[in-house]
């Protein structure tokens, strides 16, 4: 092997060795933007609740937990209870958030055509709900056709 040859040679691994530095360095700052956008990474301290819906139609386990149409949780779990045909939705609410023990959870719809999420509305008590606690008073979804034929759109 000449000089030539060996410098060459060196020079493309050096290359390699740099376009695959930014190629993990990139794949690294999206892994970092997606788990922090998802809700997985937040930066902030969470605090786990739950609540039983009749019908969670259109959640599922990552949809958005907000408050006032601000974000501040995400359904982390959905189980249905065989006994009562109940779906026990688990949801985590920022820590910083005191919720009142007579908070009332619903199922939300952003339109017609839009996504569903937790809607979180706080009531009056002076008693705050604990990490774990299961919030009672909740309101399920509503299909769109069950409101068109309860309003006598549809027959």
């Amino acid at each position: 092997m000449d000089a030539v040859t060996g410098a060459a040679r060196m020079s493309d691994r050096a290359a390699e060795a740099a376009i695959g530095a930014v190629v993990l360095a990139a794949a690294a700052a999206f892994a970092v933007y997606v788990a922090q956008s998802s809700g997985v990474v937040s930066g902030r301290s969470m605090t786990s609740l739950s609540a039983r819906f009749p019908s969670v139609e259109g959640i599922a386990v990552g949809t958005d937990v907000r408050l006032a149409g601000i974000k501040v949780g995400t359904v982390t779990a959905l189980d249905l209870d065989p006994a009562s045909f109940e779906v026990k939705a688990a949801f985590t609410v920022r820590d910083d958030l005191e919720l009142p023990e007579d908070t009332e959870v619903k199922v939300g719809s952003e339109g017609l055509l839009g996504g569903s999420f937790l809607e979180l509305t706080p009531g009056r008590s002076g008693f705050m709900l604990q990490p774990g606690d299961e919030i009672t008073d909740t309101q399920g979804a509503e299909s769109i056709l069950d409101l068109l034929i309860r309003y006598g759109v549809v027959r």
